[in-house]
This record gives structure tokens, C-alpha cells and sequence, in this order.
């Protein structure tokens, strides 16, 4: 059974305040029991009632027995923190009736979900035509959705391009949902939030006016490419209906889409987006030195999918969306495994913007460039504003959303380090960072 560092548990937690809640659990002596075997952790927690929590830290899965709605809640992230700091405390032994009930659940769970994904091989010839039928109908009713939306958007940037981004920087925030929110009943909803994007654009502060147009021509440039999808290679055109909101499942996956690799989660990034939680989790293949986004999604009341912490590694097959620059991926059969290694680092900024012109001119609507940026040192100028500042002296702005920017700066303690993290052409905002081999996520 994997073990988890303090700093992979603290990213596994919901918030905050689970983080400060489950620091104060971590110690052995707010627990009546704790164990482990080789499959999971256990312990019964002193509360307002004796609470019964069940982990498998290779997945990572949870189960507690109190009323909280967080998940991990401050119990399981606990019994974590102990396990990582005092593992002496946690002594092997035989599992208690609740958890082996527990994991025979889950196992029996997934083997309802294996039976419920065969499903369709099973049906016979007619059924499966029937369904076939029904799903060429589905996405056809799309598609017209989809024409009238994208239609109506490009009626709409003609109206905006004929006013002037003057008179766009003058208009309410509905301005820009209400056309939103038609593209979203049109089905097209990855240009619908690409649209509320931009919306903060006109009040971004000095140079809005490049950013705003910039943004409005790669927009247009996918109207037209998408009039012209005939006539375009394939990943091109897998390209513009994924930015326009179609999705991909792993069975349109083709066997050749998938690698398998020992795979490091190098970072994790979540956030909320339309009332629902967003996940971003970057894995790096060190056989084949890839790197590959797996995007998570929960409504606000709702557990996330379970995805290791950042620094675990997987042994594992990721399936990759067709692209001309391909990232985007879906995860299968993980494994956690113990492993040691980094990704290689670029040499310095002007490599990484080398690699961005590089991974445009392949897909020219890539909104994130992932890399490890090495021998870079976090500064700050006077506006609090942070760079990264490489061999060179040449500095990369930090995204102001960066919160962990002080943090960042104590990891590398006044020296260089090999920075991990999302570059958007104009930001960087780090994830994860090596220093003399030591591994932090932020």
C-alpha cells in the first residue's frame, strides 16, 4: 500500500478549513483506534460520537461515518496526516469487520461498473443497431443546435466588430451572457464559457484592447474553420469541435490513442466554473516523456471522481483526445506504484515561448501550454506582482491567481529550481516544484 507525504494528503483536501481541522486530528491520541494492512487504513476517531473512517490511499478512496458533506472530510485527511507523520502510530494489524465490509462494497462496485461498460458488446446485432440509431439521431439534433448557435455568434462578433471595442468595454456584464447563454442552450458550450472568458477582458487593465481583439479573432478564426471542416486534416478538426463543446467518451477512443506509462501527477489545479467544481490534474509518462491534462467535474454537492495527490505515481493507460497538439486525456486502470524521477525542465523563458509558437501553430486555439521551466528563481517587484526570473535575467509574469507565490519562494530558499505549471501566452501559474530532488505542489 502507497504511502502519502503531508503535502499529498493537504492536496487532497476540499478547502482550507478542512486542512486546518485535520491538522488537529493529527494526532494519535484524538483516536481510539487506528491500523492498517495492505489494502487500507483505518481508525475510529473521538468526536461528538465515535466516528468509523475507512482509506485506501492507492486510489485514494474514503469513507467516514460523520455527518460532513466535505470530501475527504477532516476525519479521513486526519488519519492521513497521521499515518504520514507518525507512522510508528499506526500499526499493521487485523482489519475491523466495518472496513472488510467496506472494501467488499467497493469491490463489488466495480464490478458493476466493468459488467455495465461490456453492456453494449452483449446486445445482439439488432439491438445494436437500434442504439447505434438512436445515437446517430441525438448527435444530429445537436449538430442543428449547434449551426443555428454558431450562426447567431458570428451575426454577433460582426455587431461587435462594426461597433467598436469601445462600445464593447461600455456594456453590462449581460452583454456578454446573454449571447453566453444562447450558445449554451445550442449545445455549444465550450465556446459559451470561452465567451464569459472574455468578459472580464474590457476591465483587465492596460492593453485590454489587444487582448480583447486577439481573443475575438481566434474565435472568428474558428467560425471559419469550422465552415471549412470538410476540407481540414482530421486533428484539426477534432480541435474545433472540441473547443466548441463535444466531447469525447472512452469508447470513441481508438485502441492506438491509448499509452500506457508509468505516469507522476506533477500538478493539480481546481477551481468552480457554472455551478460546478473543476478539476485539473497534469500526469508526465516518463517512458515516453508526455505530458497529458485529465479533467475532473462535480456539481458543488458532490464528491469529486477519486485521482491521486500530486507527487504519487500511476502505473497506468491514458487515452488522448485527437488534436493536432494532443493533451487532453482520459485515465484507465491506475495503479498507484512507488517511483522516482522529474520531468525534464526547459532550459529558460525563451524556450518555453519557443515551445508555445510551436504547439500554436499545431492547434491555434491551445488556451494552456504545460511545462517545467528549470533554474528559475521566484521574485517580486514592489506592486507585488511575482516573475520567475531564469539564467537569463529574463523574467516570466506569474499569474496574478497565484496564491502560493511566498511559499514558492521559502521551497527554493534563495536558489534556482525547476519550476512546473500552466502557461496561458501571457501568465504562468505554477503547480509543483523540484529542489534537490524534493518534491512540493502548490
Amino acid at each position: 500500500m502507497p504511502s502519502l507525504t503531508t503535502e499529498q494528503v493537504i492536496a487532497l483536501a476540499p478547502d482550507a478549513a478542512s486542512v486546518k481541522a485535520a491538522r488537529g486530528l493529527a494526532r494519535p491520541g484524538k483516536w481510539a483506534t487506528v491500523g492498517q494492512n495492505d489494502r487500507a487504513l483505518w481508525g475510529e476517531c473521538k468526536g461528538s460520537a465515535l466516528y468509523q473512517v475507512c482509506v485506501d490511499p492507492a486510489e485514494p478512496a474514503f469513507k467516514c461515518t460523520c455527518p460532513s458533506r466535505k470530501f475527504p472530510c477532516k476525519h479521513a485527511l486526519g488519519l492521513l496526516l497521521v499515518a504520514a507523520n507518525q507512522p510508528e502510530a499506526v500499526l499493521a494489524g487485523e482489519p475491523p469487520a466495518w472496513l472488510s465490509e467496506w472494501l467488499v462494497k467497493r469491490e463489488q462496485a466495480a464490478r458493476r461498473k466493468a459488467t455495465r461498460a461490456g453492456a453494449d458488446s452483449d446486445l445482439d446485432p439488432e439491438q445494436q443497431t437500434k442504439r447505434a440509431a438512436a445515437r446517430d439521431k441525438r448527435i444530429a439534433e445537436r449538430q442543428r443546435k449547434v449551426e443555428i448557435g454558431l450562426e447567431e455568434l458570428e451575426r454577433w462578433l460582426r455587431d461587435l466588430a462594426r461597433q467598436g471595442l469601445a462600445h464593447a468595454q461600455q456594456q453590462p456584464a449581460r452583454y456578454w451572457d446573454g449571447m453566453a447563454e444562447r450558445l449554451w442552450d445550442a449545445q455549444a458550450r465550450g465556446l459559451a464559457n470561452w465567451l464569459r472568458e472574455l468578459a472580464s477582458i474590457p476591465a483587465s487593465g492596460e492593453g485590454w484592447g489587444e487582448r480583447l481583439l486577439a481573443q475575438l479573432g481566434s474565435l472568428y478564426l474558428l467560425l471559419e474553420g469550422h465552415r471549412r471542416l470538410d476540407v481540414l486534416p482530421e486533428p484539426l478538426r477534432a480541435d474545433i469541435r472540441s473547443r466548441i463543446g463535444w466531447t469525447w467518451q472512452e469508447a470513441d477512443l481508438p485502441d492506438d490513442a491509448w499509452l500506457r506509462d508509468r505516469w507522476l501527477l506533477v500538478g493539480q489545479r481546481a477551481y468552480e466554473e457554472e455551478q460546478m467544481r473543476v478539476r485539473r490534474s497534469w500526469l508526465w509518462g516518463r517512458n515516453h516523456d508526455r505530458l497529458a491534462l485529465v479533467l475532473d467535474f462535480a456539481h458543488q454537492s458532490q464528491p469529486m471522481p477519486p485521482m491521486a495527490a500530486p507527487g504519487a505515481w500511476l502505473e497506468a493507460e491514458l487515452g488522448f483526445f485527437p488534436s493536432g497538439y494532443p493533451q487532453r486525456a482520459l485515465l484507465r486502470h491506475a495503479v498507484a506504484v512507488e517511483d522516482r524521477g522529474t520531468p525534464p525542465g526547459l532550459a529558460d523563458g525563451a524556450a518555453l515561448l519557443d515551445g508555445y509558437a510551436a504547439a500554436l501553430a499545431r492547434q491555434p486555439w491551445l488556451a494552456i501550454l504545460p511545462a517545467a521551466v528549470a533554474e528559475v528563481l521566484p521574485v517580486r517587484r514592489e506592486s507585488e506582482t511575482w516573475f520567475l526570473r531564469d539564467a537569463a535575467a529574463k523574467r516570466l509574469p506569474c499569474h496574478p491567481g497565484f496564491a502560493d507565490a511566498w511559499r514558492l519562494l521559502a521551497c527554493s530558499g534563495g536558489s534556482p529550481l525547476t519550476v512546473f505549471g500552466e502557461w496561458n501566452g501571457q501568465r504562468f501559474w505554477p503547480l509543483s516544484a523540484w529542489r534537490d530532488g524534493r518534491f512540493t505542489a502548490f
